[in-house]
């Protein structure tokens, strides 16, 4: 049997033990997440908290298997976000904490604001959604590689690393992105409640069976 790795044992210290690491300031972020989502939904903006909701649910499921690595292989999660002193109010899976869970929600409503209307428009000669998607995605490949290099977020199998930054652009942030455009770009909000309604439940059915198993 293999041991967990020093990065993940100090996480496993933290997981879903609140009463250790909880802070006041996820207070306000949750008040400025309640009023972003609240301003959307009275502008009758559904679609972008829907599309907000797509990205953030594709990232549970990443965030899921990424945990089933963590406790099959009994050594290390693909990505980890190790459990030092002030590094998240609250740890939800083993990569996973709860500041990155708001942020990606708010991500993927700012991701399609910014969206022309006009789904067919190039830019650069390329379709706006390819062009966004691709400007998004190398964006947040680089800041997840500043916070590897910072040190709260680790990587410790060899072919997740930033000397492949590709493997993070094509597994990581390019299906957040395409999943939050689809949602935005479908043509009524029941087709867009459709697609959330389905991402939501393989998250459910993907937490139920790791809960059983004991694999998140």
């Amino acid at each position: 049997m293999f041991e967990f790795s020093e990065n993940t044992q100090s996480a496993l210290e933290i997981l879903r033990n609140p009463s250790a690491t909880v802070q006041w300031y996820i207070i306000p972020i949750l008040l400025i997440f309640i009023y972003i989502v609240s301003k959307e939904l009275s502008e009758k903006h559904y679609q972008v908290v829907l599309a907000g909701a797509a990205l953030w649910l594709v990232d549970v499921f990443n965030e899921i298997w990424n945990s089933y690595v963590c406790f099959i292989s009994h050594q290390a999660p693909i990505w980890g976000t190790p459990g030092f002193t002030g590094s998240t109010s609250l740890l939800i899976l083993i990569g996973y904490n709860i500041e990155i869970s708001f942020m990606f929600f708010i991500m993927g409503m700012a991701s399609v604001l910014m969206l022309p209307e006009d789904k067919k428009k190039k830019i650069l000669g390329i379709n706006n959604r390819i062009f966004f998607a691709v400007i998004m995605t190398t964006l947040a490949v680089c800041v997840e590689c500043f916070l590897n290099y910072a040190g709260v977020l680790t990587w410790e199998w060899s072919f997740w690393q930033r000397n492949c930054p590709w493997v993070l652009w094509i597994i990581g942030y390019l299906p957040f992105f395409s999943a939050a455009y689809y949602t935005y770009d479908r043509p009524t909000v029941k087709g867009s409640v459709k697609f959330v309604g389905a991402l939501a439940a393989m998250d459910v059915i993907l937490l139920v069976i790791g809960g059983i198993f004991g694999w998140i």
